[in-house]
């Protein structure tokens, strides 16, 4: 039987000097795995490589892992996501950011970290993805795919909206834009706009206006496999911008931005012993 390959992929930004996953990276050498520290962005001059750990760029070294291991706050998980997803390997996330929503588990649970990673299976999660493209003159410019949101915005006055599913128009709005969610994201920026919360193994696409000038606006829930379009109305010469899971791309008038269920996933290993509903009450501050 091959030896198990395991990637820990830290946020050198969080883990400053990478104290944290070199500890763990010590704990499972010489545990019958092959394990391997690669951080998500390059370390800058500044810092120094940890003492028995040869940094390993991360893109050479996923195709043939077993397991990621993710340390950092949601936006290293969207980055990693991004990065794992054509290769459906399972991530194992552990939170250093702030909020961290969307990890399963914390620092203190080293103990627990170690367990799940030399586990011979894994209780997988799997998450809905997008695909994004941008048409300007019946030209693509643009193409991206994503875990949590697509946004589409102006930039210092409102727009002209209008989304369409399937052909058909859902809504047209004026107003600050509008974000086109999966379940996972629908706990983050959307949610802060008026959207619905749904289940993140849920498979549903949602619309939420951004400041719509209009009473009777809603978000609207709809079928995974929807495709969606919105088109902006930006005025001659004005711009506004299109950021898929926070990266940003500079949108021109009558801009169409599609959306559609991606054959993409992300695999997230479930490690923690609470449910979703817990996970929404703590975090977000209910009590």
């Amino acid at each position: 039987m091959p030896m198990k390959k395991i990637v820990l992929c830290p946020n050198p930004i969080r883990d400053v000097g990478l104290v944290y996953s070199e500890a763990i990276f010590q704990r499972l050498l010489g545990r019958g795995t092959e394990v391997v520290l690669s951080p998500l962005h390059y370390l800058n001059e500044e810092r120094t490589e940890p003492q028995g750990a040869a940094l390993l760029a991360l893109q050479e070294q996923i195709c043939g892992a077993d397991l990621l291991i993710c340390f950092g706050g949601d936006g290293t998980i969207l980055h990693l996501a991004r990065v794992a997803a054509p290769y459906g390997i399972p991530i194992l996330t552990v939170n250093l950011g702030r909020k961290g929503f969307m990890a399963e588990l914390e620092p203190k649970d080293e103990e627990r970290i170690i367990e799940v990673a030399l586990a011979d299976t894994y209780n997988i999660q799997e998450r809905m993805m997008l695909d994004v493209t941008v048409k300007r003159r019946d030209q693509i410019v643009c193409e991206a795919f994503a875990l949590n949101d697509v946004v589409v915005r102006g930039t210092t006055r409102q727009v002209e909206i209008e989304a369409y599913g399937d052909g058909e128009r859902i809504t047209r709005f004026s107003g600050d834009g509008i974000i086109i969610c999966t379940p996972t994201g629908s706990t983050a920026y959307s949610m802060s706009a008026g959207g619905p919360l749904i289940e993140p193994t849920a498979k549903n696409l949602s619309i939420t206006p951004i400041s719509a000038h209009a009473l009777q606006t809603r978000s609207f829930v709809l079928a995974p496999n929807r495709v969606v379009t919105v088109k902006i109305t930006l005025g001659d010469g004005k711009q506004g911008y299109l950021a898929v899971d926070g990266g940003s791309f500079v949108l021109e008038d009558l801009d169409e931005i599609g959306v559609v269920q991606s054959r993409y996933v992300t695999r997230l290993v479930k490690a923690a012993r609470r449910s979703f509903y817990e996970v929404v009450n703590d975090k977000l501050g209910e009590r």
